[in-house]
């Protein structure tokens, strides 16, 4: 990147400094003159910055010497050597060409020292071989307004950019791949080469300069380079198969030319979308446990047995059907040395038939569920149960209710059960499908509707 370049131009300054590397005793901004700046005057707030178009070069912020926009390096590096002056982070400047020239305007009318910070070189060495270099970074309250003002702009355009291009329709473009042409909107092409030669670039909201970006590609493939390692060969054929053969039909991500492409590269100052995705992956990560941390868990509530009583624990429960129904599920579990799964098809029998408003102890059926619970607490036949064999069947093992949350909270005491209740295996039984008709007629599911 520029930055590291610039870095390693002042190394290479001062191995050279004893050479033939020549420097300006003073820095030279009052010789430089308004006259490029005067009809393009920026602010004093970044804000008013103006666009300027095809200026082919960008100057010294010194002197008169100018560089190609595209050579912004070799513009560097003379600062550093003839004007001992140093842009920190120079990546993370939008427009280089609008920076170059505010700084070139504002030093004309402040002395450098009132915007950069001096580094002393050689300070243990005699006075007359200290020199002194000047930062420009964006520790300067007015350096980072400046930066982040050339940031929003060149969203604004890139932006406006991109909806231009969505909204075109007067694209024309020809596949690299079969030479097929394509009128419309840029998306017909990106897609065909998609679809057809299994070639993504990306999808053609998130590209802009879009014309640009395939006369890019098409330049690489015309001087017989792959897209992908970047490898050239020595003709068209034998690239196409080493393409095919190594699935290298995608662009090289990276390879920073293609940066300017994408859209998410201008959204946050500095990042490429490299580091935007490793920032919301680390995010992501980082935040994890507190997400889950601030899960608050809200208690499922128990339903009794016989009415709409319920409960958020099953202790709670537990002591409501004893003093409300005179059921005692617990007591019940240990006289009868029930394991979890005959607590289970016990629950599931007596759900069903509060269910189907049919008294268990007397297989009285009733009209209404509360006719049903005041029979039963007048006669005490809640917890007159009927014969193990009645309810200790295959069918209770399916739920009556499919959220019902007693079933969740029962538990198996090994304490309770005796040694040959420990090592009784419950039978688990499958029904053939192999014989539909059949099954019809013996499924025990036939009871339930019969029920």
């Amino acid at each position: 990147m520029a930055a590291s370049k610039t870095q390693g131009a002042v190394v290479r300054m001062e191995e050279d400094r004893d050479g033939s590397c020549s420097t300006v005793g003073g820095v030279g901004y009052g010789d430089s003159k308004d006259c490029i700046l005067e009809p393009l005057s920026l602010p004093e707030s970044p804000g008013g910055t103006t666009t300027l178009e095809g200026s082919p070069s960008v100057p010294c912020i010194f002197c008169e010497e100018h560089f190609p926009v595209a050579e912004q390096d070799k513009l560097l590096k003379h600062m550093i050597i003839e004007h001992k002056i140093v842009i920190a982070d120079i990546k993370l400047v939008a427009d280089f060409q609008r920076y170059i020239l505010y700084w070139r305007k504002r030093f004309t009318e402040q002395p450098i020292t009132d915007f950069c910070s001096v580094i002393r070189i050689n300070s243990t060495a005699p006075f007359e071989e200290q020199e002194n270099y000047f930062l420009l970074c964006d520790v300067l309250p007015e350096d980072r307004i400046l930066r982040e003002e050339l940031q929003k702009q060149r969203l604004k355009e890139i932006l406006e950019q991109q909806q231009q291009e969505r909204n075109d329709t007067n694209f024309h473009g020809i596949c690299m791949f079969c030479n097929e042409e394509f009128l419309g909107n840029r998306s017909v092409i990106l897609n065909h080469m998609a679809r057809e030669h299994a070639f993504n670039i990306g999808l053609p909201d998130n590209i802009v300069n879009c014309s640009e970006f395939l006369c890019t590609l098409q330049k690489k493939l015309d001087n017989l380079q792959c897209l992908y390692c970047e490898k050239t060969f020595r003709d068209k054929n034998t690239l196409k198969d080493h393409m095919r053969k190594k699935q290298h039909r995608k662009i090289n991500p990276k390879n920073r030319e293609y940066d300017r492409f994408y859209v998410i590269n201008y959204l946050e100052l500095g990042k490429s979308w490299e580091e935007v995705q490793l920032e919301d992956d680390r995010e992501l990560l980082d935040h994890q446990e507190d997400d889950w941390s601030d899960w608050e868990e809200h208690p499922a509530s128990a339903v009794c047995l016989f009415c709409e009583k319920q409960a958020e624990t099953i202790e709670k429960l537990y002591v409501h059907m004893e003093d409300a129904h005179e059921f005692d599920l617990l007591k019940i579990k240990s006289e009868l040395g029930l394991n979890f799964y005959q607590q289970v098809k016990l629950v599931n029998f007596i759900r069903r038939q509060v269910h189907q408003c049919r008294c268990y102890g007397c297989h009285v059926k009733f009209k209404s569920k509360a006719d049903l619970r005041t029979h039963m607490e007048e006669t005490k036949h809640t917890s007159l149960l009927p014969d193990r064999k009645t309810w200790d069947q295959l069918e209770y093992y399916f739920p009556t209710y499919e959220n019902d949350t007693l079933l969740c909270t029962l538990s198996d005491s090994e304490s309770d059960l005796t040694a040959q209740e420990q090592n009784e295996n419950v039978p688990i039984i499958s029904e053939d499908t192999s014989k539909l008709y059949a099954l019809k007629q013996s499924s025990i599911l036939n009871q339930l509707l019969l029920q």
